[in-house]
């Protein structure tokens, strides 16, 4: 247990944002090559480890461990932070690990702890181990889909990114990135007045995870407030962070000749109603700014609106075979401003293939309609349930001797490596479990330090019984 957590301590201290795991991936590879262990980084910088089995075990058929190295990195509005340079700061209260005012990374900077205290044991009964640890999984499971299966000798997987301990995932949705790019005419400004508005305070979240939440999303609350403002015209707009988080701000400038505060307190008061027990602490606020030369066009700033309010967000629909899963949703997670032109990022997931198809085509068709134009990437596939696995009954067997109580079985309706690395290396018996997490995605992350102690004895246990 102080292994991981010194490993997890570490770790903290190198850049690892999404796209920027270099420091990181080499990180990963100095530990492999300092215990003498046999270790490949390829050209995404995705890094496989090897370890043979322990003595008595060298011949038995080897076994994958996998997590990803890359962060999502959001700090709190107003923040200074650098996570290009800057250690994240971690402290714990009492059982928790947390950040201060940063997303922590224990998604899934834990499971890399974890792993490499693994590999560190040279007690540890084990047979021998194929560590996988990807990159740019929180944007689209790039890593995943650019390793070599032929590498692979192990058709038994672990994947360790999961955030509830005593539930073990064996299945989850596909998912896709959506892009809508709106073309934008810019003429010169002829209102009186500009200002700029910022709606934050919300809690955001993992778009897998808290879809379901019924949370706000800053960026369509700013859509109906600038359609209750009325006659006004848009300067830029930009809201989210990712595509893959729920977005908790947004902020907008406009011109007008209107006074606006009494809508923006009669805004506020609705807003505030209708998320009353779910997001209590929406804010709204203003400020005069300097008249811009140019503003969007009449047509262009009722088209971004009117896109704002029909752009889908949330759940489109529930799973009829396993109830209480999500079975399809979007979240529209980022838009901005690009020179002439407005971008919508948004993220599609499902678990049934020609539904994540559908929404695709809804969206192309939307962008159709509004003058734009939809574009996807990263699209990666779900992981279907298996009803017989035997690590599945390994690990439930295992969960009940060391905690006198039965583990769960899930199906998830966030986007897990496992199906995409069932393609790459061929078909394999797997499974997804973790320590207790709150808050991914968001300044709000924490990590149980007892669950991850009891997850990592379940672990070594299974090591040791496979």
């Amino acid at each position: 247990m102080k292994k991981t957590l010194h490993f997890f301590e570490e770790i903290t201290k190198i850049p690892r944002c999404s796209g920027s795991e270099k420091a990181i991936s080499e990180y990963l590879v100095a530990f492999a090559k300092e215990r003498k262990l046999s270790v490949h980084q390829d050209k995404s910088l995705n890094v496989i480890i090897k370890k043979p089995g322990s003595a008595g075990r060298e011949e038995e058929a080897p076994l994958i461990l996998q997590g990803h190295m890359d962060m999502v990195c959001v700090s709190e509005p107003g923040l200074d932070f650098d996570f290009s340079k800057e250690a994240i700061p971690m402290y714990q209260e009492g059982d928790w690990i947390k950040a201060k005012g940063t997303t922590l990374g224990a998604d899934n900077g834990i499971a890399v702890a974890m792993i490499m205290a693994l590999l560190d044991d040279e007690k540890l009964s084990h047979p021998p181990l194929e560590v996988l640890v990807t990159t740019n999984e929180e944007v689209g499971l790039i890593g995943a889909g650019a390793i070599d299966g032929k590498l692979f000798k192990g058709r038994t997987l672990i994947n360790l990114d999961s955030e509830e301990e005593g539930i073990f995932l064996s299945s989850c949705a596909g998912g896709v990135r959506d892009i809508i790019s709106l073309p934008v005419e810019f003429k010169p400004n002829v209102k009186k007045k500009a200002f700029e508005l910022s709606i934050h305070g919300l809690k955001g979240g993992h778009s897998g995870m808290e879809i379901d939440k019924g949370r706000a999303n800053a960026i369509k609350l700013m859509g109906r407030l600038l359609e209750r403002l009325g006659s006004t015209r848009l300067v830029s707009f930009e809201g989210g962070e990712k595509s893959n988080a729920i977005a908790s701000r947004a902020r907008a400038v406009i011109t007008t000749n209107e006074e606006i505060r009494g809508e923006l307190e009669n805004s506020l008061e609705i807003f505030r109603s209708e998320y009353a027990s779910v997001d209590p602490g929406i804010m709204i606020d203003y400020r005069e700014v300097a008249l811009p030369e140019e503003v969007m066009s009449q047509v262009s700033t009722e088209k971004v609106i009117s896109l704002l309010y029909i752009i889908p967000h949330g759940v489109l629909g529930m799973s009829a075979d396993m109830p209480g899963l999500v079975e399809t949703s979007t979240n529209l997670g980022i838009v901005r401003t690009d020179e002439n032109r407005v971008v919508f990022e948004s993220a599609h997931r499902s678990s049934v293939e020609t539904q994540k198809t559908m929404v695709l085509r809804r969206f192309r068709k939307i962008a159709l309609l509004a003058g734009g134009r939809s574009d996807s990437k990263n699209n990666y596939p779900g992981w279907k349930f298996e009803p017989e696995s035997p690590i599945r009954e390994l690990f439930l067997e295992t969960y009940r001797e060391l905690n006198a109580v039965e583990a769960k079985v899930e199906a998830i309706h966030a986007g897990l490596e496992c199906g995409i690395l069932q393609e790459k290396i061929g078909k394999m018996d797997m499974i997804a479990l973790g320590p207790d997490m709150q808050g991914a995605h968001t300044p709000e992350e924490k990590v149980s330090i007892a669950s991850v102690d009891r997850v990592y004895s379940l672990l070594t246990k299974v090591l040791e019984k496979i």
